[in-house]
């Protein structure tokens, strides 16, 4: 549950192209191609939460032109505050990991064709 809700908070932010590294992208535009396996909007996210605190780790990729700095900031703050806000767990560490730049010309890993097999 903290995962899913720090996930779409940290999605909420202008300048997150998208959550993740790569490789864990392109491993969930092929699960979300499954029937039934929908999107994941814990990708990018790991949560250790305790009976009072919680602890997450934030995996982005950012929008080409934007500031890094701010977006991580923007993304912190409001991670923390739906987190603390809808659980009432104190949030006491994020790290937030930019695994890419999103450039305007690249098409993304979920947009790619299905690999087709021979």
């Amino acid at each position: 549950m903290v995962e899913k809700i720090a996930g779409l908070a940290a999605r909420d932010v202008v300048g997150v192209h998208a959550m993740g590294s790569g490789l864990s992208r392109t491993f969930g535009a092929v699960r979300d191609r499954v029937p039934g396996g929908g999107k994941s909007v814990t990708r990018g996210v790991k949560a250790e939460v305790g009976e009072s605190q919680t602890a997450l780790d934030l995996e982005i990729v950012v929008d080409y032109g934007v500031s890094i700095a701010d977006v991580a900031r923007d993304v912190r703050e409001n991670v923390v505050a739906a987190v603390e806000r809808m659980t009432g767990l104190e949030v006491v560490e994020v790290n937030i990991a930019v695994s890419d730049v999103k450039l305007p010309d690249e098409e993304d890993d979920d947009d790619q064709p299905e690999p087709r097999l021979q």
